[in-house]
């Protein structure tokens, strides 16, 4: 059975759907309710699931990881993802995203061009991101360095690159699914907006 467990973390709700071992969903909002859909739609068709009021050890540990990358903090993630139940291309863009680390950004057709396919289609697997923000779709934007879409909302994404700058300078080649993303440092787009 999958249990579904929320916590506050200072007018942040986040949720996680998971089991002993595997997560199914991510999700944060404003309210508790919000969290709760929003992880409803995260789950495989047909599976059991109940909500919990008192977390397990790995729903805690889970819920301190998604509040670190929330806070902009570089982790690394000790939990496996469950995927199986996801298309294949969705799993390989969702790969390819996950290794944009921390402070960098890449563009739509730069993951797509890793992934495969193309930038539309990158976008339409970001916005049903299960995982997100441990999968950071956040750092998927647009081609000339334009925000693009996000679920949470365009200043809640902003608000998410202004925490994870880190002063880089340069881009990066990242060698993921057989292929190079190539990413650059969040810098850019916030000088671009004006943000720095």
């Amino acid at each position: 059975m999958i249990g579904i467990y929320t916590k506050e973390f200072s007018s942040v709700w986040v949720g996680i759907a998971c089991d002993d071992q595997r997560v199914f969903g991510v999700y944060f909002a404003c309210c508790e309710g919000s969290v709760c859909l929003g992880l409803l739609e995260c789950l495989p068709l047909g599976v059991s699931f109940q909500v919990f009021r008192n977390l397990t050890p790995f729903a805690e540990q889970v819920i301190a990881l998604v509040k670190d990358v929330y806070d902009g903090k570089d982790v690394s993630r000790g939990f496996c993802l469950a995927m199986e139940h996801l298309p294949a291309y969705t799993r390989r863009v969702l790969e390819v995203t996950s290794a944009i680390p921390v402070g960098y950004l890449a563009s739509y057709g730069a993951i797509a061009k890793a992934a495969g396919g193309g930038a539309r289609a990158v976008g339409n697997v970001m916005a049903r991101n299960p995982f997100a923000p441990v999968v950071p779709c956040h750092r998927g934007v647009g081609s000339n360095l334009h925000l693009g879409g996000y679920s949470g909302g365009l200043d809640a994404k902003l608000a998410f690159l202004g925490r994870e700058k880190r002063g880089f300078t340069n881009p990066c080649d990242i060698s993921v699914a057989g292929g190079t993303l190539q990413a650059f440092p969040v810098e850019f787009l916030l000088e671009k907006l004006g943000k720095s």
